[in-house]
């Protein structure tokens, strides 16, 4: 049993458990590189590191957020270890996320992969793991649809995350000398998101909705196709852009 508080800091930590539960660890995911057990030591790596990174914060020693290698210790460990590992992780997340809720202005940054964050930062992120890779193990059930849907997951996929989202897929990006792309996200009755590349680097924002999209879609494939993902059903999403823009928007779109 996993700590009540864990599922009030992490609404989503429930649904995100019970698909994993649901499912034999080497069974085959969305996410084609992942078994539904890396997606778990994926988890569990990422609510150690973010519990990590704040507490080092509120002890006044910061330090560097590691890379992915830190989930290496996870893959020695049995399933039920790494069920354990990923429970107790979640754990001290939340403690410390509501240790910081308590002593920090919400105001302050701390610092998460070179870049300033606020401390609520670090639960929505778990939170946004935890709906993204719950989409890996379900697919487009009703529960993933929902998650993906609510605006505060597309506002911290391109507020909070943003640009290091794009640094994969812009480097496979032939623009040559002088060249730029320019794509545009549209779910009706709201902003665009407009993703940027360029010689000068890459930029991702919400803009009015104007001009032609390069695709539309509902808010939930959009989610998804700012990750690198693509809905089960193709006919959630329409272009007139062309191959050659579709292509571009899908590199720079690779996701992590």
């Amino acid at each position: 049993m996993v700590a009540s508080r864990v599922k009030d800091i992490l609404p989503e930590w429930e649904a995100f458990a019970h698909a994993v539960k649901l499912r034999r660890p080497d069974s085959g995911t969305w996410c084609e590189a992942w078994t539904v057990r890396d997606v778990l030591i994926h988890q569990t790596g990422n609510a150690e590191e973010l519990a990590r990174v704040l507490a080092a914060h509120l002890a006044g020693e910061p330090v560097e957020t590691r890379g992915f290698d830190r989930e290496d210790p996870y893959r020695a460990l049995s399933d039920p270890e790494l069920w354990s590992a990923f429970t107790t992780r979640c754990e001290e997340l939340t403690e410390v996320t509501e240790t910081a809720a308590r002593d920090l202005a919400p105001e302050t940054t701390v610092m998460w992969t070179g870049r300033p964050v606020t401390a609520a930062f670090f639960a929505e992120h778990m939170r946004e793991e935890l709906i993204l890779h719950r989409w890996d193990l379900t697919g487009d059930d009703s529960t993933a649809v929902d998650s993906l849907t609510e605006p505060w997951m597309t506002r911290h996929s391109v507020i909070s995350v943003g640009r290091p989202l794009l640094a994969r897929g812009s480097a496979g990006l032939d623009l040559g000398p002088g060249g730029r792309f320019e794509g545009r996200l549209r779910t009706p009755g709201t902003e665009d998101i407009v993703v940027t590349a360029d010689a000068d680097g890459t930029s991702i924002d919400f803009a009015p909705a104007e001009g032609p999209a390069t695709i539309e879609s509902d808010a939930a494939v959009r989610a998804l196709l700012l990750w690198g993902r693509r809905p089960a059903d193709p006919a959630r999403w329409h272009s007139d852009a062309g191959p050659e823009a579709l292509r571009s928007l899908r590199t720079l779109l690779s996701g992590y």
